[in-house]
């Protein structure tokens, strides 16, 4: 581990530099929500999030404990082309960096983040720039430290065996990777195969 003479909350390297903020325009106002009623079923969804993401993207997961956040989070890392068996909870170790994939990926869990100056401590803002993909759990805890322009993602209990989940994009850039995601997703989730990225490129060109 690195250090830059800040002390930091268990952060396995310092990242790059800040991002300014990004200014929001017009983007679609209806969430996608969906049912996941199995783990394969959230884990399907995250692959065609990771097929999506292009990169620099920001991905904010809310949700009590067992609602599949981090189960999510492995199925964006194996859209990503990472493999899914090294993603852990990273509670004790807020920010885990992995870079198997075809772009970076940060894997933040801020459920024991108890102050702003906790959370400024983590470096976490550094993370908000280049092709580096930030998938936060506990996003609550850290709202006004996020970019404007990110996905947030809500996932709640529905039964023993089932969850809730909702998608919204909050501007242009995460509007983009949840158009794709949808695509990649319908084009899939029937099937009951893993998707391929190749198809989302096919499909849904980026809008310009």
């Amino acid at each position: 581990m690195r250090s830059n003479g800040r002390q930091r909350l268990s952060v396995a390297r310092p990242a790059k530099t800040k991002q300014p903020a990004v200014r929001r325009s017009a983007v679609s106002n209806r969430p996608w929500q969906l049912v996941s009623t199995s783990h394969r079923h959230t884990d399907r969804l995250g692959q065609a999030i990771g097929c999506a993401l292009r990169g620099g993207e920001t991905i904010a997961l809310y949700g009590p404990l067992g609602a599949g956040k981090t189960a999510l989070v492995r199925g964006i890392a194996q859209g990503l082309g990472a493999s899914p068996t090294a993603i852990s909870s990273p509670t004790f170790v807020v920010i885990h960096e992995y870079d198997q994939g075809r772009l970076p990926l940060v894997h933040v869990d801020l459920y024991r983040i108890r102050s702003p100056r906790e959370l400024e401590s983590t470096g976490l803002t550094e993370y908000f720039s280049g092709q580096t993909v930030t998938a936060i759990e506990w996003a609550d805890k850290g709202l006004a430290a996020l970019p404007q322009d990110r996905i947030d993602i809500t996932l709640n209990h529905r039964a023993a065996r089932s969850r809730t989940i909702q998608l919204h994009a909050t501007g242009p850039k995460s509007d983009e990777v949840i158009s794709r995601a949808r695509i990649q997703y319908g084009t899939t989730g029937k099937m009951h195969r893993a998707p391929s990225c190749r198809d989302v490129k096919r499909e849904a060109p980026t809008r310009s």
